[in-house]
Parts: structure tokens; sequence; C-alpha cells
């Protein structure tokens, strides 16, 4: 793709999500929405394959579905009151409706079907994208209006995400896939701490965005998209294979890695609020995740698989990648002792 064209769709991409997460009218907040959309298309079908077209359109259907129910909820919400805001939502269906399409655009659970199909018909770079920076927009529209949005289907939604996110990445191969079901568990925990507590909401997108973007870059440098990639890592370059393993087992929670810091904050603002059996079903979904997480540790470091001649010998080639994972990989490795200078 021409630089300058690139350049110009990424612009876009990053104008509009600032547009909606800027914005106070409906108005404004959808035409960020599909400005973020429209940039976006080009650089997932930028490889033309079939698989990359048919990513391309299954993104472009759910996001101008999604699109057009906001629109067409804060249309109904603005007929009612006569206001356009967006923290006034007190008409009756309003507040689901805009919770439905707000769960499409993340990817929550049920509606997540298209994410880890997109994700796996896109490059590694367009996977990183749409798991990252094109969270933001739909995150935001839903920390602006989450105190209206119905508590109990938020929590429903945050619950399935967590648990089919773990489920369906047991029986996954592909590196894009495993990412799309660690989004999905991911976006559960936020979507569930979303209705108590918005520091806490904002501290886990930080943190999630971090690991994923760092785990992203590690697989682009060097060229990973499969588990049995992995096995051959440290071939390449025996540090960044170190750095993948605690990235991964970041993202699984572990302790004192920086992981387990959103998801223990979390359990403990649950329990402060008497949610208990809530907290107890989160901690024990999460379980299904580290176990992926795990065994993607695993097959990168603790095992051998079986290789030519050729392929242990891939040490004398040095990653051709401009981008190296390593500064934001340490930055968010070890920030748990920290916890008390950050969540003060």
């Amino acid at each position: 793709m021409n630089p300058y064209i690139l350049s110009l769709l990424i612009s876009n991409l990053a104008l509009g999500a600032i547009i909606t997460a800027a914005s106070y009218h409906w108005f404004l907040a959808w035409i960020g929405l599909e400005l973020n959309t429209l940039a976006i298309m080009p650089i997932l079908a930028k490889r033309h394959h079939p698989r990359a077209t048919e990513a391309t359109t299954k993104y472009f259907i759910i996001q101008a579905t999604a699109s057009s129910i906001i629109l067409f909820s804060s249309t109904i919400n603005a007929w009612h009151t006569g206001t356009w805001d967006i923290t006034q939502l007190t008409i009756s269906p309003t507040p689901t409706m805009l919770t439905i399409a707000l769960a499409m655009k993340l990817g929550l659970v049920p509606m997540h079907f298209w994410l880890p199909e997109v994700m796996q018909g896109t490059d590694m770079t367009a996977a990183m994208i749409i798991a990252t920076w094109q969270k933001l927009p739909p995150i935001s529209l839903l920390y602006m209006t989450v105190n209206q949005l119905p508590t109990t289907l938020l929590l429903t939604l945050g619950i399935l995400s967590t648990l089919i996110g773990g489920w369906s990445g047991l029986n996954q191969t592909q590196l894009r896939k495993i990412m799309a079901f660690s989004s999905i568990g991911h976006l559960g925990w936020m979507a569930a701490i979303s209705t108590i507590s918005y520091k806490l909401l904002i501290f886990t997108l930080a943190a999630y965005l971090l690991m994923t973007a760092s785990m992203f870059l590690t697989f682009i440098t060097l060229t990973a998209k499969t588990t049995k990639d992995l096995g051959t890592m440290w071939t390449t370059s025996p540090t960044l294979s170190t750095i993948a393993l605690i990235t991964l087992m970041t993202l699984g929670g572990l302790p004192p890695l920086t992981g387990f810091l959103p998801k223990w904050l979390i359990l403990q603002e649950l329990t402060t609020n008497h949610l208990i059996p809530l907290a107890t079903t989160l901690a024990l979904t999460s379980l299904l995740s580290l176990m992926f997480y795990m065994r993607l540790t695993y097959v990168t470091t603790l095992t051998t698989s079986p290789n030519t001649t050729t392929n242990t010998m891939k040490w004398r080639f040095k990653p051709t990648k401009p981008i190296s994972p390593i500064p934001m990989a340490t930055m968010m490795l070890l920030l748990m002792p920290i916890t008390p200078l950050i969540w003060t």
C-alpha cells in the first residue's frame, strides 16, 4: 500500500476514535464511529486474497449494523426527550438497544462470532488494530453511558464473555483466533466492572491494550502465526522468546505480573459490593483462559519441537521487522509492585 494512503487511513482511524470519545452529541459520535469503520476497511482488505475480502465484508456488515442501531436508539431518545445529549438516556428501549449495539461493536458474547473470523482473515498488523485501537470508540461510549445502561444485561454479557472466551480458545491452534478469544474474555471483565467502578474500567482497558499490543508485536517480529511456530521462536531470538513467555503468563493473570493486577482489583471491588457469586464465577471462568495461555507458554519455552537442520539454524538470521516489542513488554511485565502508586 502507498505510504501516503496508509498514513491518511491511519490518521482517519485515529480521528474517528477521537471524535467519538470527545463528543457529547449522538450524531457526532455516530460520525466518529463511521469514519473509524471506513478508515480500517482498506487496511483489512490490502491483501488481495478472498479470505481478506471476506473478513472485510463481515467486519463492515457488523459495524454498520451496530452503528445503525446506535443511531436508531439515539433518534428514538431525541424524539421523546428533545435532546441529543449522550448522557440523557431516559426512554425505555434506548439503553437496551445501545447496550446490544456496543456489545456487537466490541465482540461481546453472544454477538462475538465475527471477531475470530475477521482477525483470522487479515494479517497480524490489522488483527492487532482490531484487538486494540478499534475497542476504544465503543468503550468510550460505554464509559459515558454506563450509569444508564441495564446493569443485569451488562453483568450477564460479562459472565458469558469470560466463559465463552476461555472455553472457545481451548481448541485453537491459530494465534490470531486465540488472541480474539482472549480479547473476548478480557472485555467480559471490563463489561462486568463497568457497572461499579469507572476507574477500574479504564485501568483494565489500559492493561489489556498494553499486554495485547506487546503480544501481537512479538508475533509480528517473529512471523509466528500458529502454535507450531512458537516452538521455533527461540532459534530466531531467545530474548523475544522469553518475553513472549512472560507476556503470555501476564495475559493469563498470574501474580506477580501486571495482568493479575486488574483482575485482583476487580474481584476485590465486586466482593466489597457483596457480589460474591459474580466474583467467584469470573474467577473460575478465567481459569479456562489461563489454561490455553499456559499451553502456549509450554509450547514456547519448555519443549523443543522436531526441527530440521535448517530450522535449528534460524538464529543466524536477525528479525527484519522494524518495530520491537521489547520496550512495551518491559513496561507492562512487572508493574504489580507499584500498585500503591497506581491505585491511590
